[in-house]
C-alpha cells in the first residue's frame, strides 16, 4: 500500500472527472489517497474520497472570451485565504499523512509542497502534452504556445514523470513522459451512443452572441446547458444542470456544439459525436484543441461564431461521422496498467525516477532530450 496525496486544480470539471478516475482506481487497489483541490473540484468529490480544501486560481469569462480585469481581481481576492490553506496543507497532509508520492493535475500547491519534502512527484493531465510534446501551433499562436509553455512550467517547476493524455499524438521530448488516450468517466464508457436529431449545446458562461445565431436553424433541435435554466425558447431547450441528464443527451446527439474543453472534446470523441469548437478567446489550450479537432477531420474548429459557421458544421456532419467510424479509444485500460506498475511497492518505479532526476540535476543535466531540450 502505497500514501498518496493527489492534487488537482478546481477550475471546470475536467480535472475532477479526471482525477475521479485514476483515485478510484488507486483506492481499489489498497493504496491510501487523499485529495486536495477546490471550487468545482472539491465539491465533484469530497462525498465519495477523502479532500483536503484547499484555494487555487480561477479564470473569468463572458460572452466566450476571458476577462482578464475580472480574472485578476477574482484572484486577488483569494490571495489570504491561499496562504492560510497552504500552511494547513503543509502541516496537516505533509507532516501528519507523510505522502509518500504526490500526484498533481495541475495543482501548484502540491506540487511546490512535493519538492520541498523531496517526496517523488508525477503530472497526469493533458496541459504537460504543451510543455513536453512536439505539435503544430494553431497559426498565429506562437506566442501564446511559448507563454503557456513557461505558466506549466512554474505550475509545475519539476515533475520526475508525466502521464499526458492527448486526443491527438506528437513526439515526446524526454524519456521521463508518456502519452496515452484521454481518461474517461465509467459512465461515458458504458453508455451506448445513439442519434436522436438533437444537438447538444454546452456553454460554461453566458454566450447570447450563439443562442441568437442558434434560432436561425428553426428546422434543428438544441439541448442548451450552461444557462441554469429550465424552459423552451423556439427551437432551444434549456435544461438545468444534471450529470446524467447531460451525458443521456450527449450520448443520443446528432453533434455536440460546445467551449473546446478537452473533456467535453475527448468524451464526445469516444461517443462518435462531430463536435463544434468554439475556443475561447484567450485561452491558448482552447484553441489548440480546436485546431487539432479540425486538423484530424473530427468537427470545426470557431473561433468565432456565425451563421455561416454553424450552417457549414451542420452540412459536414456526414463527412465527420464518416471520419469518427475510424476513430478508436482504448478507454483507461492503458494509464491504468502503468498506474499498477508505478505504485508497486510502495511506489518504488516512480522514486527511481525521482532519484534518476535527482542525480542528473547534480550532474547538471537536467534533462535527457530525445527531440529538443528544455531546461526545467
Amino acid at each position: 500500500m502505497t500514501r498518496i496525496l493527489y492534487g488537482l486544480s478546481g477550475e471546470g470539471s475536467g480535472h475532477s472527472s479526471r482525477s475521479k478516475q485514476m483515485a478510484r482506481h488507486l483506492e481499489s487497489l489498497g493504496h491510501e489517497v487523499w485529495l486536495a483541490s477546490y471550487d468545482r473540484g472539491y465539491r465533484n468529490l469530497k462525498d465519495e474520497f477523502n479532500v483536503f480544501e484547499i484555494e487555487g486560481l480561477a479564470i473569468a469569462s463572458a460572452d466566450n472570451k476571458v476577462s482578464n480585469i475580472k480574472t485578476v481581481t477574482k484572484n486577488a481576492k483569494r490571495l489570504k485565504k491561499g496562504w492560510l490553506r497552504l500552511r494547513a496543507l503543509k502541516n496537516e497532509m505533509f507532516k501528519i499523512f507523510e505522502p509518500e508520492v504526490v500526484i498533481t493535475d495541475f495543482e501548484p500547491m502540491t506540487a511546490y509542497l512535493a519538492h520541498h519534502y523531496d517526496i517523488p512527484l508525477m503530472t497526469i493531465d493533458n496541459q504537460h502534452r504543451m510543455r513536453y510534446m512536439t505539435y503544430e501551433c494553431p497559426p498565429g499562436h506562437q506566442f501564446d504556445q511559448k507563454m503557456t509553455k513557461s505558466i506549466i512550467r512554474a505550475m509545475v517547476p519539476r515533475p520526475d514523470l508525466s502521464l499526458v493524455t492527448t486526443f491527438y499524438e506528437g513526439q515526446v521530448t524526454n524519456d521521463r513522459t508518456l502519452l496515452f488516450p484521454p481518461i474517461l468517466r465509467d459512465e461515458v464508457i458504458a453508455m451506448q451512443p445513439s442519434d436522436e436529431g438533437h444537438i447538444l449545446v454546452y456553454l460554461t458562461s453566458g454566450y447570447d452572441t450563439l443562442l441568437s445565431q442558434l434560432k436561425k436553424f428553426r428546422h434543428e433541435r438544441f439541448i442548451v446547458y450552461g444557462y441554469d435554466r429550465r424552459d423552451q425558447e423556439g427551437n432551444l431547450t434549456f435544461k438545468l444542470p444534471s450529470k446524467q441528464g447531460f451525458l443521456d443527451d450527449l450520448a443520443t446527439s446528432q453533434a455536440v456544439i460546445a467551449t473546446a474543453g478537452f473533456t467535453l472534446i475527448s468524451e464526445a470523441l469516444y461517443l462518435k459525436k462531430p463536435y463544434l469548437a468554439m475556443s475561447m478567446e484567450g485561452q491558448y489550450e482552447q484553441q489548440l484543441n480546436g485546431f487539432w479537432l479540425e486538423q484530424l477531420g473530427l468537427g470545426r474548429n470557431a473561433p468565432e461564431i456565425n451563421e455561416d459557421v454553424i450552417g457549414a458544421f451542420l452540412y459536414r456532419l456526414p463527412e465527420f461521422n464518416d471520419v469518427l467510424e475510424s476513430h478508436e479509444s482504448e478507454g483507461n485500460m492503458m494509464i491504468q496498467a502503468k498506474l499498477d506498475e508505478l505504485m508497486q511497492n510502495n511506489g518504488q518505479q516512480l522514486k527511481e525516477f525521482h532519484h534518476r532526476r535527482k542525480r542528473k540535476k547534480w550532474a547538471g543535466q537536467i534533462e535527457e532530450p530525445v527531440v529538443d531540450s528544455e531546461a526545467t
